[in-house]
């Protein structure tokens, strides 16, 4: 289908008060995004970012600012006075600034985070084959109430007579089990020459887009409504609460697509994955992992239970044990972590490397098959190949006021409880003796002690308990 001929309004502009939040609805986040963002990666995909248009209100700074990387246009609605007062403002941005209105405008909510792009293109579909002015995306749930309910001219029917809102319902009449989802196709002329026509006397004193459906049916043009295949995906966030269910239901949904392509998740119920996530087949998730924002993971891994992956990437057989954290991490083929290891922004752990129990790194790049595996601290710091890093080792990266780098050649070998003062360079197959404090550079095939001698006093501990022995 040729949809070159719509354009997308998203309403962007409400303030959210059911929310009780000072930040403005469309920037909550669910899946790891927010929930415009949601909804502007689905117009994407049917359309091309310049036939896109937000309407911002409250906060438009913020929000234009959050979102202006997707190329989207902007349209101020200053003072919020209903969605129909919102599409005025998009008449006004054609009329005045000397850009064509496209032929069709499709309308969505910034707050609707499940909309599927497939059903998009069959509501613009349906719309253009109905040859209607208006095309509105219904749904029925178990429970309608607080929606504007669609009233059809009869039960067979695809023409509607009107839309209703939940706070202009008669009272005792509970209206329709159909519900407006807020989402429609316009014929954009039949639209733009109505929209002035709107009345705000009503329960909430605003212009309502809804009573464009009635304007039109009054004009003898055809208004029709489809029904979408799943109320979740049309249910918008009006309190915390609905928020979370719609996160719950995105977060599932994301798990049952990586296990439909041979990833094994036990209990998906307990993961938190977000939707932008791949992982490869073959793949085991155990209970209780977050896997965040754009983390990639390949083949063959197991990620065990407790461990927070964040915009990461993982090569193929990779094992990250329990309670391991990783933020902007890079991890190569057959690499081991954990447990209990934190990776850092920097990161990039080699082919078959070990990090292991309370090691912690940050802008670090590990060779091949080098390990540390127990408690130290690795920052900014270049490790070579086949290093072997003791327990409680440390790279000393800041000063005070500069970072320097520690660069550790292949073949090193630096004994537990080491500090190493950067800047600093080791060379290849050098020995840093165990307690050291290195603070010059060590050439290649040496010895470095930076400790002072042991002295040993036979005897002692008897003499000292003769002198301080307790008078009778």
């Amino acid at each position: 289908m040729d949809t070159s001929s719509f354009g997308i309004v998203i309403m962007a502009a409400g303030k959210g008060t059911r929310l009780k939040s000072k930040h403005p609805k469309v920037l909550h986040e669910i899946g790891g995004r927010s929930l415009l963002l949601h909804v502007i990666a689905a117009a994407k995909t049917i359309t091309t970012p310049e036939h896109i248009y937000c309407i911002i209100g409250h906060e438009a700074e913020r929000v234009r600012s959050a979102v202006e990387s997707t190329g989207v246009g902007f349209v101020l609605q200053a003072e919020q006075r209903g969605t129909g007062h919102a599409l005025q403002q998009v008449k006004a941005h054609f009329t005045t600034g000397g850009e064509a209105p496209p032929e069709h405008l499709l309308v969505l909510s910034g707050d609707v985070p499940l909309i599927r792009p497939e059903t998009l293109s069959a509501l613009e579909a349906f719309h253009l084959k109905e040859k209607a002015a208006m095309t509105i995306l219904s749904a029925i749930p178990s429970d309608p109430t607080g929606y504007g309910r669609v009233n059809r001219t009869n039960t067979l029917a695809v023409e509607v007579a009107s839309i209703v809102e939940q706070k202009d319902l008669k009272p005792g009449d509970p209206g329709s089990n159909e519900i407006n989802s807020g989402i429609y196709c316009f014929q954009t002329a039949a639209l733009f020459s109505n929209l002035d026509r709107l009345s705000s006397q009503n329960a909430s004193g605003e212009f309502y887009l809804t009573d464009i459906a009635a304007l039109l049916v009054a004009e003898g043009q055809r208004v029709v409504a489809t029904v979408a295949e799943s109320v979740d995906e049309v249910l918008g966030a009006n309190t915390i609460a609905e928020m979370m269910h719609l996160d719950a239901v995105m977060r599932l949904t994301a798990a049952h697509k990586l296990m439909a392509q041979g990833v094994t998740i036990f209990r998906p119920e307990t993961s938190v994955i977000d939707s932008g996530v791949e992982v490869g087949p073959d793949t085991i998730i155990e209970p209780f992992v977050q896997l965040l924002g754009n983390t990639r993971i390949g083949q063959d891994c197991r990620i065990r239970s407790y461990s927070v992956i964040q915009n990461s990437v993982l090569g193929d057989n990779v094992l990250v044990r329990n309670g391991c954290i990783l933020d902007e991490a890079t991890v190569g083929n057959a690499a081991l972590l954990g447990p209990y290891s934190h990776l850092r922004p920097g990161s990039e752990i080699g082919e078959a490397a070990h990090l292991g129990n309370f090691v912690e790194t940050k802008k670090v790049r590990m060779g091949r098959g080098s390990k540390a595996n127990h408690l130290s601290y690795l920052g900014d710091a270049v490790i070579g190949a086949g290093v072997n890093v003791g327990a409680g080792a440390i790279t000393c990266n800041y000063d005070g006021v500069h970072k320097h780098t520690t660069t550790i050649g292949d073949g090193v070998f630096v004994g537990s409880d080491s500090t190493l003062v950067a800047p600093l360079t080791i060379g290849d197959r050098a020995y840093i003796a165990a307690g050291s404090c290195i603070t010059e550079d060590v050439p290649a095939d040496s010895l470095a002690l930076g400790r002072s001698r042991q002295t040993t006093k036979p005897g002692w501990v008897a003499e000292r308990k003769a002198k301080t022995k307790p008078k009778e």
